[in-house]
């Protein structure tokens, strides 16, 4: 079973993400590599990915936009999210529940 590897920190939970900008669909596609797989119709130009990638996680984890901060990787496939205002075991199983595993 494909775990997302959460982190917990003081500000909340580190959610870790593979991003996939460019593609057809807006969608969380599922687990790769213990990252959630995030693809963006977005090309990745000026943050426009970014900016894309947060809004389907929050709609897909059912967070408002402002629980969502990019903490690392704006210029690479490979990003960490940081989750507030949620316990990394809530966080956890909104996960498996959207990557059906």
């Amino acid at each position: 079973m494909a775990t997302v590897a959460l982190e917990s920190t003081a500000d909340g939970v580190i959610l870790p993400v593979r991003a996939q900008p460019g593609s057809r669909k807006n969608a969380v596609t599922g687990v790769h590599d213990s990252r959630l797989k995030v693809a963006v119709t977005q090309v990745a130009e000026k943050g426009k990915a970014n900016d894309a990638i947060a809004a389907v996680l929050a709609e897909a984890l059912d967070l408002k936009p402002s629980q969502l901060q990019l903490v690392s990787g704006a210029t690479n496939p490979l990003k960490k999210f940081l989750v507030t205002g949620m316990s990394h075991q809530e966080l956890d199983e909104r996960i498996m529940k959207l990557v059906g595993s």
